[in-house]
């Protein structure tokens, strides 16, 4: 995929639906790169599809792995709010002929799996420890 013809397809893209930031699309790639690497380096070099479920969990730990505490405020600035929001920027790629699928990819695989927003912020939440009936 070159680099000229991802930018036209965000282009294309925000002129149709501006739900989500132009910068959404580029973390998108970037975190299924991310995905793509931890799966190839797991089947030692063979490259396979990555699932909606796969592809959600990669894209929380990139965001978690580049922007720490600040991932769930930044994807909220994006637009992204939910799960099944990656998964509109998902198919709205496939739209482009940016990313590809499977007959059994759907939008319907990225809702549900998680609470994306809480999955950013839970990691850096205090926890409570030694609470006592009466301090």
């Amino acid at each position: 995929m070159q680099p000229i013809h991802f930018e036209e397809s965000v282009v294309s893209i925000l002129k149709r639906d501006q739900r989500y930031d132009g910068q959404a699309y580029f973390f998108l790639k970037e975190a299924l790169d991310f995905t793509l690497k931890r799966f190839t380096e797991e089947t030692s070099g063979r490259n396979r599809h990555v699932s909606g479920k796969e592809l959600l969990e990669g894209f929380r730990d990139f965001g978690l792995q580049q922007y720490g505490p600040m991932a769930a405020t930044l994807m909220e600035e994006w637009g992204v709010r939910q799960s099944r929001d990656v998964g509109n920027m998902v198919f709205r790629l496939i739209e482009e002929q940016v990313f590809g699928k499977q007959d059994s990819d759907k939008p319907e695989d990225f809702e549900g799996l998680f609470d994306l927003d809480e999955a950013l912020r839970a990691p850096f939440l205090p926890t409570r420890v030694g609470v006592h009936a009466g301090v």
